[in-house]
């Protein structure tokens, strides 16, 4: 399993770095996200950097939903997931893989992200240990859920417009759950951070457990 799920990364990963997919496209949408919600919220500095933490969260599902478009796109182009079916990888390990690369992607845009609310917002990027541990939790069920619901929508024809509609609601805790700790750990709330990174880690294990036991399934199905 862990042997597939590195193959699986690796091949992921080196179709990403070839295309400049995430470099050319994902990550300046992602900039021009924070740069649109800077003009719709208030030019105040104040405002921003009191919603940098909720902002920052917004910006990075639409990056993990683009990420994960993009993870099954590969795969439906010239009959590819036929062949993923009959390569006798192991199903988990082709889950752990995907999700694995998905999730890679996402910590490069979300230290870049992390960079523009800071240049943009004027944020003090303080409270690291519990900035770290939510966006490593939280970046850990955005790429197992959305690699679940990424399979389930993969064999249809509406998939684009199909997969926000299966993946944005179930991933809200997540969403609320870092935009919490990120204000606790900037200082723009009071409360114990680490409780929602708590949430976020059993989030986490809920669909690394699920993808591990049903992916193949899913895969056969889509």
């Amino acid at each position: 399993m862990w042997r597939d799920a590195l193959l699986m990364a690796r091949k992921d990963l080196k179709i990403e770095v070839r295309s400049r997919v995430a470099t050319n496209q994902v990550a300046p949408f992602a900039i021009i996200v924070l740069v649109l919600f800077g003009f719709a919220l208030d030019p105040d500095r104040n405002v921003l950097q009191t919603a940098a933490p909720g902002l920052f969260w917004v910006a990075v599902l639409f990056c993990a939903l683009l990420a994960v478009q993009r993870s099954f796109a590969v795969e439906a182009a010239d009959a590819a997931g036929d062949g993923l079916r009959m390569s006798g990888l192991d199903p988990a390990g082709i889950f752990l893989g995907k999700a694995a690369a998905v999730a890679l992607e996402l910590v490069g845009l979300e230290a870049l992200l992390a960079l523009g609310i800071a240049f943009l917002y004027g944020t003090a990027l303080s409270g690291a240990l519990l900035l770290f541990a939510t966006a490593a939790t939280a970046t850990v069920g955005l790429a197992a859920c959305g690699t679940v619901y990424g399979v389930l929508a993969a064999g249809l024809r509406v998939r684009e417009t199909l997969l926000p509609l299966l993946l944005l609601p179930v991933v809200a805790p997540v969403l609320i759950g870092a935009t919490q700790a990120w204000q606790v750990a900037l200082g723009t709330a009071a409360g114990d951070g680490w409780r929602w990174v708590v949430l976020l880690a059993v989030f986490g294990v809920v669909y690394v457990t699920l993808g591990v036991l049903a992916f193949g399934t899913l895969l056969e199905e889509a």
